[in-house]
């Protein structure tokens, strides 16, 4: 979300160090060779330990999410939320702060996706790379969010530059070799927008959509 109030930019950062200490000491104590679910808080908030116990699946996956980071926050992160782990499976969902920022530009958000990209392949070059799509948003969905930080939310967060980005993230993908993986289509609505149903305010979402994005990331779990 956009965080030009200095005091909200404060908190988030204040968080952020705080997940990059307790992540820098778990990895100590985590298999190499693993999972890892890397992003913001659309990663992060992704039950998918819970889900995987849920269906008797033994797997491991470490997520290392982080409300509120964009791809620059994940550039600065990379070695504890990606190489320290050496996963065999990388997952990401990275940029959705990006696309919500004020100033977003579409050129920039592939400039620092492509870096996280190509860092990747040169210092893990056999992992797996999932991108996965971004997810559509619900300005009308309720909220308690005042009109003014509705607005805001939703400024540059339309379900238009979500789908532009989408498609030069498959592009991406491709150029890259990695896969890129659409998993908004079960989230839409008849008006291609995210369902009510689904979302918290109209961008996060509820379990009950993270169980329809699992069922198209099963397969590639394994």
């Amino acid at each position: 979300m956009q965080k030009s109030n200095p005091v909200i930019e404060e908190a988030f950062n204040k968080e952020r160090e705080i997940k990059i200490v307790r992540f820098n000491q778990l990895n100590t104590l985590a298999k190499k060779g693993q999972i890892v679910f890397a992003g913001s808080s659309l990663a992060e908030q992704f039950p998918i330990n819970e889900m995987l116990v849920s269906l008797g699946r033994e797997i491991t996956v470490y997520n290392r999410g982080i409300g509120g980071d964009t791809t620059l926050d994940l550039i600065r992160n990379m070695d504890t939320c990606i190489f320290c782990l050496e996963p065999r499976k990388l997952f990401i969902n990275i940029g959705s702060n990006d696309i919500g920022n004020a100033g977003y530009q579409e050129d920039t958000l592939l400039l620092n996706y492509k870096l996280i990209l190509t860092q990747i392949k040169n210092r893990l070059p056999g992992t797996q790379v999932y991108l996965l799509s971004y997810y559509p948003v619900n300005p009308n969905a309720d909220s308690d969010m005042t009109e003014e930080d509705k607005a805001q939310m939703f400024s540059t967060r339309t379900n238009r530059n979500i789908a532009s980005a989408n498609k030069r993230v498959e592009l991406l993908a491709k150029e890259l070799s990695y896969e890129y993986l659409n998993v908004s289509a079960p989230l839409l609505d008849g008006n291609g927008t995210l369902n009510k149903e689904y979302t918290v305010e109209g961008v996060h979402l509820w379990p009950s959509a993270y169980q329809k994005v699992l069922e198209i990331l099963l397969p590639y779990l394994e």
